[in-house]
């Protein structure tokens, strides 16, 4: 296949505009209409880790952290990101990166950390805001199941975990075209009322091109009326972070040694003991100490990131167990959520797992 197939199902299912305003996801290195035949998975582009896709003969590098993240200004081999720009040009290999939007889908980075550790109820902890709209448009009714059928195939009508959701209405349209119209139904020049249905659902923001494309293609009317509204309603099931219980509460070390082993973390930093016992736990992938007040408000009795202060561990104030897990160590199950994601869409498409550990952090 070529590389804008795989770049534009990922840009889809991990959409682009739920990435962070400094973040730097997509196709990062590549050519779109280069043939592909395999790919590369792994959480960093290293150096190592473009020689180990040059020997595995893999041309596309899928990772989590994106290579490139501030201005490129030259490209002079001078450090270890011009460097591996350098090789994986010159060795025709793509670099595709998805980062905070991985965070932030329903099947997330937090929500896989969740998963390993057999938590249950499991629920996103920060929601997603205002990237919700409703669209209203209005249907001759003979056309009612075209229309719906094309706006669902677009994405819209997602509400949680429902699809095909939407509201109708039985009603009276009334329009009157002018001389350059060619209507529909009706006859220009004349006051024409049909029977309509008035046709309600929601869509994500980043959907939006392509529903109202959607709509105007498969709508029968020259002129196709409908209004979107932006929503306030939270993404219930998007956002950053996540929180569950366990089946039985776990006593503090017995929780400790279970995100150590879970995670495989070389170091483990967290705040002071209480005695009091672990049921409910919130988790945020990388650095999410910035949800600590979520976490404690949500009722968790403790809280995994990474990359924590030092006066964090004071904000803690006994209200909450604060574990630092290390930030590779968190995300270190993205890589799985890209797998799953592409072998979903592309079965027979060759995916390998990077075997470099890329965490650039060593413990004694």
């Amino acid at each position: 296949m070529i590389l804008n197939d795989l770049c534009s199902y990922l840009d889809s299912a991990v959409p682009l505009s739920f990435q962070e305003g400094y973040d730097n996801s997509g196709l990062q290195i590549g050519f779109p209409e280069n043939e592909i035949s395999s790919a590369l998975i792994t959480v960093d582009v290293t150096e190592d880790v473009l020689d180990e896709a040059i020997r595995l003969k893999c041309d596309v590098i899928v990772s989590h952290h994106p290579l490139i993240f501030g201005n490129l200004k030259r490209l002079s081999g001078s450090d270890h990101i011009q460097r591996t720009i350098a090789k994986a040009v010159k060795n025709d290999i793509a670099v595709y990166s998805a980062h905070t939007n991985l965070d932030v889908i329903s099947n997330g980075v937090s929500r896989k950390m969740a998963e390993k550790l057999n938590l249950l109820n499991i629920r996103v902890l920060s929601p997603l805001k205002n990237r919700l709209l409703k669209l209203v448009t209005f249907i001759p009714e003979e056309s009612l199941e075209v229309v719906r059928e094309a706006l669902f195939a677009a994405g819209a009508g997602v509400i949680g975990n429902y699809d095909r959701c939407a509201f109708v209405v039985n009603g009276t349209g009334s329009f009157r075209g002018n001389s350059h119209t060619d209507p529909y139904v009706g006859k220009k020049g004349q006051d024409h009322f049909e029977k309509e249905i008035r046709f309600e659902t929601v869509l994500f923001s980043h959907l939006k091109a392509k529903v109202i494309n959607a709509l105007l293609k498969s709508h029968p009317y020259e002129e196709v009326a409908y209004d979107l509204y932006p929503l306030v309603n939270e993404n219930i099931e998007i956002g950053l972070g996540c929180v569950g219980n366990f089946d039985k509460p776990l006593e503090e070390r017995e929780f400790l040694e279970v995100i150590s082993k879970t995670f495989k973390a070389g170091c483990l930093r967290y705040s002071g003991i209480s005695g009091k016992k672990i049921g409910r736990v919130a988790l945020c992938g990388g650095a999410g100490i910035s949800l600590l007040n979520d976490a404690i408000a949500s009722g968790a009795d403790a809280f995994v990131t990474s990359d924590i202060k030092y006066h964090n561990f004071f904000d803690a104030e006994g209200n909450i167990l604060l574990v630092d897990t290390g930030h590779y160590e968190s995300e270190k199950f993205s890589t799985e959520i890209l797998y799953e994601l592409i072998r979903k869409k592309f079965p027979t498409f060759a995916l390998r797992f990077s075997e470099i550990n890329t965490n650039p952090i060593n413990y004694l």
